[in-house]
């Protein structure tokens, strides 16, 4: 694809890198049949091809619009597009670059203004998204029926007694930011498992991965998410550790692609350029960690009450982020779990962090068409790897959502059969 970057834009980093990406773009259209958007929308401007032409013209100098503001704002990241690409097209991070600029030159309406404030004031902070959900479910009754939707009403599995043994294999574990609050069963099934299998899980402080915020087109704020993370990790991580960290454990398929992205994040960055790189190599999915001789050491789930029978959702950022397709459901089979057929499971389910809050039609299709064919098999249990795609499908689905780490956790055996 030919390119005339204007001049402020060219010699920069982020130019540089645009122009590359858009360089490498044969605009075959491959993106655009596995495009959740295009294909609910049908609008070449609503999937990856148009989008690219769309912040192509940024680039070039053509003013932003509302048009162009909106078509961006409507794509999920799911990055489904960059697993069919046959010429490797990094769409994800023009992506980034054209919603950062649009960001910068066309202010949107007050109340798109508001709402995307609010969700970088409240959701990256623990304390704050606590007690704002504490909040919204005494207002329960007054809110209106999408909001109401979005709050949890019970049924959650909590954190659990947490083991204090010493290891002699350790590892980090993101503290993230709403996975405490919505889905406390995943921290204390994880920490249980590892525990069990001789690997301590230290928990030194940082807090948010930065996503919220890069997907809000607030980089810099991400980045400084990002900084305090790695000064809360690299104690535990730097070869002049006595006892050094073997990973960074990150629960949520969606925060661990972002911290393997570190590296490129702060890459120019004369402080944490070298820092972010190593925090990048040493971030692990629970799936990376573990393996299915690993889990076979653990007493059997099916002694426990965990139904056999379940249905996997594989969410984008674990097949398609972190490029690890199929590995939970290998080791789900391997387990004895029998896996009930899934139509379309590489499409995403309509989360993608804030996009259910933000586009909350088209997530709530995506989301029925993820449960129909989640369902079709009739699982006792639906499995996931990733809090947003949890707390959303849970919202509209007959059965219920876990993390595919509980499935396996020693401390649940009372719980298994209420769920089920």
């Amino acid at each position: 694809m030919q390119t005339r970057l204007v001049s402020t834009l060219k010699d920069t980093d982020a130019g540089r890198e645009a122009d590359r990406i858009l360089r490498s773009c044969v605009h075959c259209g491959f993106c655009t049949a596995t495009c959740p958007t295009y294909q609910l929308l049908g609008d070449e401007l609503d999937g990856p091809r148009g989008r690219i032409y769309q912040i192509k013209s940024l680039l070039e100098g053509d003013a932003p619009t509302r048009s162009v503001q909106t078509h961006l704002d409507r794509c999920l990241t799911c990055l489904n597009c960059m697993t069919t690409c046959p010429s490797g097209v990094q769409y994800d991070r023009l992506l980034a670059t054209g919603r950062e600029l649009i960001e910068e030159r066309l202010p949107r309406p007050w109340a798109e203004r508001l709402m995307r404030r609010a969700l970088r004031f409240v959701v990256p902070h623990p304390r704050r998204f606590r007690a704002m959900l504490r909040f919204g479910q005494v207002l329960r009754p007054l809110l209106p029926s999408r909001m109401r939707a979005k709050l949890p009403v019970g049924g959650t599995r909590s954190q659990g007694p947490l083991p204090r043994r010493r290891h002699a294999r350790r590892v980090i574990m993101l503290e993230h930011c709403v996975e405490p609050t919505l889905t406390p069963g995943i921290v204390g099934a994880a920490v249980r498992v590892l525990d069990a299998l001789g690997i301590e899980v230290i928990r030194p402080g940082g807090g948010c991965c930065g996503a919220v915020s890069e997907h809000l087109a607030a980089g810099g704020e991400a980045r400084g998410f990002m900084r305090r993370n790695i000064d809360a990790w690299w104690p535990h991580v730097t070869p002049d550790s006595r006892s050094p960290a073997e990973a960074i454990l990150v629960t949520a398929s969606g925060c661990g692609a972002m911290v393997k992205d570190y590296g490129h994040h702060l890459r120019d960055d004369p402080d944490y350029a070298d820092k972010a790189a190593r925090v990048s190599e040493l971030a692990r999915d629970p799936v990376e960690l573990l393996g299915a001789d690993d889990l076979a050491r653990l007493p059997s789930p099916f002694e426990r009450g965990v139904p056999r029978r379940i249905a996997f959702h594989p969410p984008c950022t674990l097949q398609h982020g972190q490029k690890l397709m199929g590995r939970v459901e290998a080791l789900l089979q391997q387990s004895g779990f029998e896996l009930t057929p899934v139509r379309d499971a590489h499409s995403c389910c309509g989360s993608a962090g804030t996009y259910s809050l933000l586009q909350p039609t088209l997530a709530g299709q995506l989301r029925e068409r993820k449960l129909e064919s989640l369902q079709q098999g009739a699982p006792v249990l639906i499995a996931t790897a990733n809090v947003g795609c949890q707390t959303h499908l849970t919202e509209a689905s007959s059965v219920p959502v876990v993390h595919w780490l509980e499935l396996f956790d020693p401390g649940a055996a009372l719980e298994w059969s209420a769920n089920a």
